[in-house]
């Protein structure tokens, strides 16, 4: 079977603070994880991307960014096996709304032409393609917040299967619209702190009331690993697992037994060929909503046993808030880097236990471990659920 390994990677990442992006006066929740002061990279061309939706320049940024941090000019190799497999959970919500306003106000001949081509979900991996010249497989799986962990598995699956040598995979999301945030807030989804953003998000507390919705991209290139060697590039760490199930119970709540979640990490599991005792770390889904964090810990125990008190748990949305698209994506880079550098990041404001949530969720102080696997979780909307597991690269 051949081996895939993640030579570089790219992130465009927010830190909570109050919506800036329309007038949130009026609204329950007025925080956000806004992408603040972005500059598109040099490399695209800003007649083009002016078109597209904010989620696209934020993935294209990403993608560039891993490109160059792999060491790698597509231009040097077969571009018919370089691949983009890159997603997004709302796809242009941004530029949907605008049209509709404009439609509503000027009339139908005033509506960009250049909408339908922008603002399908698969809008990213076209334009990721196009800059890059990439021929190779190329698609965008939609699976809500667990997007970005899927088109990186599905990624790793097809290089596994000899469809391609290199990809560029992940998601995206620009969901900080008044429609998005107003049904997310009617379901109850979101924190209420509005005086506190970067406080907000209280993943594992007995105090969680809900996630910050964010914004931004993630991106990873995954590389048949002799492809790799050949070209002397940097390895962070190796894929060796993925694992995707369904709760098939309720398109919001997940469900609170965790059987979902639980059954995509134990398909990747049994697709990496290891024991669940070796994992050392979870990067957990870890949104801070009540049902989401009891369900996830439940499906841990479910899975590793006792072994889940012995390893390092935690949520990467205390910091970045939840990037639905583009979460899953961002999370996986994080794992990847806390095995090639042996530090797990804290939770943040994980300050009263729950005794429902009772691992070790590294609360407020990152920890310097000795982590060799890492497997990261995700889950979405529809009971959509995926596990990625990575590994320090030994030869």
């Amino acid at each position: 079977m051949r081996r895939v390994v993640i030579t570089g990677v790219g992130a465009v990442t927010p830190l909570g603070r109050p919506i800036t992006r329309f007038d949130a006066s009026g609204y329950a929740v007025r925080i956000a994880g806004e992408v603040i002061n972005f500059v598109l990279d040099a490399a695209v061309d800003p007649r083009e991307a002016r078109r597209a939706s904010q989620h696209v320049r934020y993935a294209l940024n990403a993608s560039l960014e891993a490109l160059r941090n792999a060491q790698l000019d597509p231009t040097t190799m077969d571009r018919e096996r370089l691949g983009v497999i890159y997603g997004t959970g709302a796809g242009g919500i941004d530029l949907i709304g605008e049209n509709v306003e404009i439609l509503r106000d000027k009339g139908t001949r005033r509506v960009a032409p250049t909408l339908i081509a922008n603002m399908i979900d698969d809008a990213a991996s076209g334009y990721i393609a196009i800059q890059t010249g990439a021929l190779g497989p190329n698609m965008a799986i939609v699976a809500a917040c667990s997007t970005g962990g899927h088109n990186i598995g599905e990624a790793f699956e097809t290089i596994r299967r000899d469809d391609a040598d290199v990809i560029i995979a992940g998601g995206a999301e620009s969901p900080i619209v008044p429609v998005i945030v107003s049904s997310f807030t009617n379901m109850r989804g979101l924190a209420g702190d509005n005086e506190n953003p970067t406080a907000a998000c209280k993943p594992f507390d007995a105090r969680r009331d809900g996630f910050v919705l964010s914004e931004g991209a993630g991106a990873v290139i995954l590389e048949e690993l002799e492809h790799a060697l050949r070209r002397g590039a940097p390895i962070i760490a190796e894929v060796i697992g993925y694992g995707n199930s369904n709760d098939a119970k309720d398109m919001i709540a997940a469900g609170d037994d965790g059987a979902g979640p639980a059954r995509a990490m134990k398909m990747a599991i049994r697709k990496a060929g290891i024991d669940p005792l070796t994992v050392d770390y979870v990067n957990a889904h870890g949104t801070g909503t009540p049902l989401n964090d009891m369900a996830e810990t439940r499906a841990i125990k479910t899975v590793f046993g006792d072994h889940a008190y012995q390893m390092l748990v935690n949520s990467s949305k205390s910091m970045l808030g939840h990037m639905m698209g583009a979460a899953g994506a961002v999370e996986c880079i994080i794992a990847a880097l806390s095995v090639h550098h042996g530090v797990v990041h804290p939770t943040l404001n994980l300050v009263e236990a729950d005794p429902n949530c009772d691992l070790d969720y590294v609360p407020g102080v990152a920890r310097h471990a000795d982590v060799r696997i890492a497997l990261s979780n995700s889950i979405g909307l529809g009971g959509h659920n995926s596990a990625l597991i990575v590994r320090r690269y030994e030869a």
